[in-house]
């Protein structure tokens, strides 16, 4: 396994867990506060959305043949 495969396997994994954990957020409806601002709801469906893109697609680069 190439360097470069393994570093897009990587950051997909760590996409994954980003996923992961705004779902959770979703699921549960807790409420995430920075200072005195509370980050609302669609942030994280943003960001779900984001991270599995980039999840998805990184796992689909490292298992491109020649990479």
């Amino acid at each position: 396994m190439s360097s470069q495969r393994t570093g897009l396997r990587v950051a997909s994994i760590i996409f994954a867990i980003f996923a992961i954990g705004h779902l959770v957020r979703l699921i549960k409806n807790l409420q995430v506060t920075v200072g005195t601002q509370t980050i609302p709801m669609n942030v994280s469906w943003l960001a779900l959305i984001v991270a599995a893109i980039l999840c998805i697609w990184m796992w689909r680069l490292s298992s491109k043949p020649g990479i």
